[in-house]
């Protein structure tokens, strides 16, 4: 790699990658598609006329689009969830923004909500493109003409295909809820809670934090034991927790924050056989802050980005 390259890939791969997790809902795919698109830029690279970023952008976003194509032609054993990715470091804004007339950018989403995975989730109801438009538009604050360049589309066309995602994106409106320091607050508690409930073989406890439709997605990749389908309603998810713990008889619970909320690592000793050595818990509450949804992640390659976790 020159010494401009280097520097690029310095400058510009965080970016890149940002873009192309989003695109793809992958850690260890946006991995690839940034080292595939400096390898491209070694062999091919753009005029020196050209600025590099916007090169860089294009490239990368196609291929990104390409790797979900190719992701959706696959048959996957189970529910398909994102990969988990740390997030730490990243804060919530302390307010929402607002443009010069007073008005809120309700049509924006920031950085950190756009990487939850209920908005990840509601993103796979779009086509690759208008995937790519929604986030370089509403994510990354592309105008509709930096947008159609990255694309290789009309101006027009991008306006048609930005409506057309929005409009593919109003369930998730519906129950929109942004994230906010409060909002990981409350899911921290009710974790901390469900956990222990859990430990405790607490079946009222268990019960009393759960929304009547609480949803859970399991994804294990057909490498490890995980429920096929989606379990819906309090008593079957009750009674499915319960008896993964009796299972996980012997495992170490680390909290972390995951997707912008608070989430568990869940590291389990060797057992039966098919029992997923490091599983990933996730949840999503409601408006009245009881537990909708809980995301379960244990195949190998979701876990890519947490490798570097140490097991307790």
């Amino acid at each position: 790699m020159t010494v401009g390259l280097e520097q690029a890939f310095v400058e510009h791969r965080r970016f890149l990658w940002s873009l192309t997790y989003r695109m793809t809902g992958n850690a260890a795919d946006a991995d690839e598609i940034v080292q595939d698109t400096f390898v491209r830029a070694m062999e091919h690279p753009p005029a020196r006329t050209e600025s590099l970023r916007p090169w860089l952008v294009k490239v990368a976003i196609n291929l990104a689009r390409d790797a979900l194509r190719k992701r959706r032609r696959r048959e996957y054993v189970g529910p398909w969830l994102p990969s988990p990715i740390e997030s730490e470091h990243e804060q919530p804004p302390s307010h929402e923004p607002r443009m010069e007339d007073g008005r809120t950018l309700e049509d924006r989403y920031d950085l950190i909500e756009s990487v939850s995975f209920a908005f990840l989730l509601a993103l796979e109801r779009l086509t690759p493109t208008q995937r790519a438009v929604l986030l370089l538009r509403d994510v990354f604050d592309y105008s509709v003409k930096e947008t159609a360049d990255a694309l290789d589309l009309s101006e027009s066309n991008v306006k048609t295909t930005h409506h057309r995602a929005r409009q593919a994106m109003a369930d998730y409106h519906r129950d929109r809820r942004p994230v906010t320091a409060d909002l990981q607050a409350d899911t921290r508690r009710a974790l901390t809670r469900f956990l222990q409930c859990l430990q405790a073989n607490d079946v009222p406890g268990v019960e009393a934090l759960l929304a009547e439709d609480v949803r859970t997605l399991t994804d294990g990749g057909g490498e490890f034991r995980a429920a096929l389908r989606p379990i819906v309603g309090r008593d079957k998810v009750t009674r499915f927790f319960f008896a993964v713990s009796r299972v996980r008889q012997q495992h170490a619970v680390q909290p972390l924050s995951l997707n912008a909320l608070p989430a568990a690592l869940v590291d389990v000793a060797p057992g039966p056989d098919r029992v997923a050595p490091r599983t990933t818990l996730q949840i999503e509450l409601d408006a009245a802050g009881r537990i909708a949804r809980i995301y379960s992640v244990s195949a190998t390659r979701k876990l890519a980005a947490l490798r570097h976790v140490p097991a307790r």
